[in-house]
């Protein structure tokens, strides 16, 4: 199978555009038609239908996408266990984080990782746990460094490194500033600015909440907790927010329950070779996995 060919498929596929495909390639556009053909021609089909300016997957398309791709992680995955056998920590890097884990947690190790291994060319991509943890899934990501899932899933190795105390918190001028203690349906009577529906931090509030036989009203989301903490501060609601970031912008809630708390950590694919580099920052994660649990 001719991997060029099929590495411009899935970019087309997965941009819509012949275009952003040549650009994401660093191809021309005639270039990456070309290889298009090559496999409509390998394959006797049209892969793609072009309606005006719309790109779309035909029925043999969408048969051939998974299978490209697992082509490509194989092939990608066979290159990796090769050059392993070289024992030098050189070559690229894929890996994800969150903004909030790349902001407040990664930087010392990726300080630590460049300077130990200067030949590795990172390729770091900031996206959202959830997006990650399905680039992971993909073969896209060699490795994320994210909030995780409260659900395991079974084709990844998910480890645990930080624990995130999160705590109830409101501004300074809030109807619910000043109290001495308040009880967790005393939430539900204001608006609360969450991260967005579909984030696993989202869930484990709204979990905390439906245990209870609670509900939550969100009047605002965002998925950076930076721009969340500027919403509390002005106003706008009551959130939950890392302990870290709390400080004299915004007021701890006494709320009479347990603290929320979520996980943060690395993931990457079972079935996946790592390269010597994924191996190295996988190290230095550990390290700081035994010096988060002799401070617990």
């Amino acid at each position: 199978m001719d991997t060029p060919s099929l590495q411009a498929f899935v970019a087309v596929a997965e941009t819509a555009s012949f275009s952003l495909a040549a650009e994401q390639l660093h191809l021309t556009q005639p270039a990456v038609s070309k290889r298009i053909a090559v496999l409509e021609q390998l394959h006797g089909a049209r892969l793609f239908d072009r309606i005006g300016r719309r790109v779309t997957l035909t029925e043999a398309g969408n048969i051939l996408l998974p299978r490209a791709r697992a082509i490509l992680v194989m092939h990608d995955d066979t290159r990796r266990a090769l050059r392993n056998l070289s024992g030098e920590v050189k070559g690229s890097l894929t890996m994800a984080t969150s903004h909030h884990v790349g902001l407040h947690r990664l930087p010392p190790l990726l300080k630590a990782f460049t300077l130990a291994h200067s030949e590795v060319r990172m390729d770091m991509r900031f996206l959202d746990s959830e997006q990650a943890y399905q680039g992971v899934l993909d073969g896209e990501l060699e490795l994320a460094v994210v909030t995780l899932a409260p659900h395991r899933d079974p084709n990844l190795t998910v480890v645990p490194v930080w624990l995130d105390q999160m705590r109830f918190v409101c501004g300074r001028d809030h109807p619910l500033a000043g109290h001495k203690a308040l009880p967790l349906s005393a939430l539900s009577e204001h608006d609360a600015v969450l991260p967005g529906h579909l984030t696993f931090t989202r869930g484990i509030v709204i979990d905390t909440f439906a245990r209870d036989g609670l509900s939550v009203e969100v009047s605002m989301s965002t998925n950076y907790l930076e721009t969340l903490k500027m919403m509390v501060a002005i106003g706008l609601g009551w959130s939950v927010l890392p302990e870290s970031m709390i400080d004299d912008e915004i007021e701890i809630l006494p709320i009479d329950h347990r603290p929320i708390e979520r996980q943060l950590g690395y993931l990457y694919h079972n079935n996946r070779t790592l390269s010597n580099a994924a191996s190295a920052m996988i190290e230095l994660l550990e390290g700081a996995r035994d010096a988060a649990s002799r401070n617990l």
